[in-house]
């Protein structure tokens, strides 16, 4: 009879990793890109037209949700197309908009 193996126990490493993409989610505006990403890939310049920010400013802000590996980018001549690459984190934006209102 085969045991099943006990999943390692987090580490205070691995809750570090996770409040650091949690710290990226952090701002209304970066949550406001993930959710316009979480049906197509999108690019620089219609986010820039949600956003209502310059370029430069959503740029910083997609640069920190690529760096938590939230999002991805795809060059198409002059213009960047983002994807959401980690729909799940979604699932915790919706499970907490319910708990202040």
């Amino acid at each position: 009879m085969k045991t099943k193996a006990r999943p390692e126990p987090k580490t205070k490493h691995d809750y570090a990793a996770q409040a650091e993409i949690i710290k990226a989610m952090a701002h209304p505006t970066r949550l406001l890109i993930l959710n316009s990403l979480k049906k197509k890939e999108v690019c620089v310049c219609e986010l820039r037209d949600l956003v209502g920010d310059d370029i430069s400013t959503v740029s910083k802000h997609l640069s920190i949700l690529k760096n938590a590996g939230l999002v991805a980018a795809r060059r198409e001549g002059n213009w960047l197309h983002y994807r959401l690459i980690c729909p799940c984190v979604l699932d915790f934006t919706g499970c907490i908009a319910g708990i202040k209102r």
